[in-house]
């Protein structure tokens, strides 16, 4: 098999900020290797998450619970891993990929008490690795942001795009998924890449690099 790794985070942590230097990076040192992103939203497999995300089941994700919310998500990436990278990565081909199942973890997570969270990380990837047979991650890379920093940088791609936010974006949700973030972190043993330092945010080219090292040791496994 070949290797999975993932980019993760809460929303406006920075994550395809980062995944496009790294992914661009490797192009250019002629490495082989394939970009996917989680929701497919050009995807009929995306339907129920549209749906969720844009808020025809409920205003509040609480509207959908843990488990059925996690499900819609299962769903696409098994559609992607079925139809676009199953076959180049049982060859050994490396994937990079923006989101994965440990997006339900940090966002679906965030939807229960602290006490249960620890029984819904362990269903969650029982059920997408081992019973829908997705490949489980070599290498989870957590960028980690305070709620706060993340609202300030989603509020200000918002008024840059003159788009809104999706129901996850909200200011109340964001610092659930970031405490359930850290749990999630914990509790999997993710990687965890600092988007402040010393009471300092760092730049996209320290984290890229941090992010760089911890690849090409993969790599060279």
């Amino acid at each position: 098999m070949g290797k999975l790794i993932v980019f993760e985070g809460i929303d406006g942590s920075g994550k395809s900020t980062q995944i496009g230097l790294i992914c661009a990076r490797l192009t250019r040192e002629g490495r082989d290797f394939m970009q996917v992103a989680f929701p497919q939203y050009e995807e009929p497999s995306s339907a129920l998450i549209r749906m969720y995300l844009g808020g025809e089941f409920g205003d509040d994700p609480g509207a959908v619970n843990a488990y059925a919310a996690s499900s819609f998500f299962a769903v696409d990436r098994f559609a992607s891993f079925k139809k676009c990278w199953q076959k180049y990565y049982e060859r050994g081909g490396v994937i990079l990929t923006d989101r994965y199942t440990t997006s339900n973890a940090v966002h679906q997570g965030a939807k229960l008490a602290q006490g249960s969270r620890e029984t819904f990380f362990g269903w969650l990837y029982d059920f997408e690795f081992r019973l829908m047979g997705l490949p489980k991650p070599d290498l989870v890379l957590y960028l980690d942001i305070s709620a706060k920093g993340a609202f300030q940088r989603l509020s200000r791609r918002q008024a840059e795009t003159g788009t809104g936010g999706d129901i996850h974006e909200k200011a109340e949700f964001l610092k659930k998924s970031a405490a359930c973030a850290k749990d999630a972190a914990r509790y999997y043993g993710w990687r965890t890449i600092a988007c402040v330092s010393a009471g300092r945010e760092r730049t996209e080219g320290e984290i890229e690099q941090e992010i760089y090292d911890c690849l090409i040791e993969l790599w060279r496994e």
